[in-house]
């Protein structure tokens, strides 16, 4: 019982932390404040404790799968038969994605083996464009560094969600996010609307799970959502509020994950991943720019569908802009899907040949 009441003490501290960030974030007229306030403050509270106490203060990953899932919803809610007739237009800039991981890969490499220092297995998987999980398993399995290799995937995913909204911000004068009192609420929400949520969250991580989709947490909820909303089965006003706290519960979760890094590999980390983030943020600006001319959508839709940041926190910012959330969650899923794909062949293929030659 004891255990118990540490644990739920440890996870009030992270959410009375999470709070205070993300008033403050709002206060100071940041973009996504819920998120990017709550990560930070959470961050800062579990850097500390952890050098205190050398223990990770608790947060349960079912609490974080839940609200995953409440996104999963509110993407799915953007949903209408008209998405539909994106298909060609898929076909143009999912092909693109692929050239654009290749390129950030081998750029990415370059920056972790040759400026940071990193062993050629580790920089490999450090270098990958997504998939932070399948990225450090492979990682792990071909001998790499896992502290290493997940501190800097994590930064990858902190830098992006930071810089997007933020030079966003700068270049176009306007607050994003719920700062600027942006909703996805074409009309007031009610009860009904909360009840939906409800039900289908449960519902969604089962289907997700049923049908071993990638990010089951997020996908499962997204496609039930937007199956019935193309059917016109439901019509469901996303309740501002609980994005809201859904961004704030992602936001202390992923700032939990900080607890264990010291202040040195974490600053080295921050370098070379500024580094590599605004490489590929660069890159990817380009292909925005010259797919914008060929492809119906906004470059600030394509930028954000071609950064390189986590599934959840990328759609969280694209609902947050406004910006084709369904589009965008479709390009991060195909991004990580390839990046695995090919990163799992490639360490198949090195164990087989390492198996061939024993003696190597």
């Amino acid at each position: 019982m004891q255990n118990k009441t540490a644990q739920y003490l440890q996870l009030a501290l992270i959410l009375g932390a999470g709070v205070i960030g993300a008033m403050a974030a709002q206060w100071l007229g940041l973009p996504i404040p819920y998120l990017l306030g709550s990560m930070s403050a959470s961050a800062i509270v579990s850097l500390t404790t952890y050098s205190r106490s050398g223990e990770k203060l608790w947060f349960p990953v079912q609490l974080r799968h839940v609200f995953i899932a409440i996104i999963g919803i509110m993407i799915g809610t953007t949903f209408s038969p008209e998405a539909l007739k994106t298909a060609p237009i898929l076909a143009i800039t999912l092909c693109a994605m692929m050239l654009f991981v290749c390129a950030a890969q081998i750029l990415n490499f370059g920056i972790f083996h040759h400026i940071g220092g990193y062993d050629r297995v580790t920089a490999k998987y450090a270098a990958m464009p997504g998939g932070l999980i399948e990225a450090v398993t492979l990682g792990e399995k071909a001998g790499g560094d896992v502290e290493t290799m997940s501190i800097q995937h994590f930064v990858r995913i902190v830098l992006v969600i930071m810089f997007v909204p933020t030079l966003f911000q700068i270049f176009s004068g306007e607050t994003v996010g719920s700062a600027a009192g942006q909703t996805l609420e074409s009309s007031p929400s009610d009860w009904t609307d909360w009840l939906f949520c409800a039900v289908f969250a449960p519902v969604g991580i089962w289907l997700g799970a049923r049908l071993k989709l990638p990010a089951s947490h997020l996908m499962g909820p997204l496609l039930l959502t937007a199956l019935l909303h193309a059917v016109m089965a439901v019509d469901i006003q996303g309740p501002s509020a609980l994005l809201n706290l859904a961004q704030l519960i992602v936001g202390a979760g992923l700032g939990v994950n900080f607890a264990r890094s010291t202040l040195r590999h974490l600053l080295s980390a921050f370098a070379l991943g500024f580094l590599s983030v605004a490489t590929t943020l660069i890159m990817a600006s380009g292909f925005a720019y010259l797919l914008a001319g060929v492809v119906p959508m906004s470059f600030t839709a394509l930028l954000i569908s071609f950064a390189p940041g986590g599934v959840t926190e990328m759609s969280l910012v694209a609902l947050s802009l406004g910006v084709a959330p369904v589009l965008v969650t479709t390009h991060h899923l195909f991004r990580i899907i390839f990046t695995v794909t090919i990163a799992g062949i490639v360490t198949a293929r090195a164990e087989r040949l390492g198996k061939g030659n024993p003696g190597s």
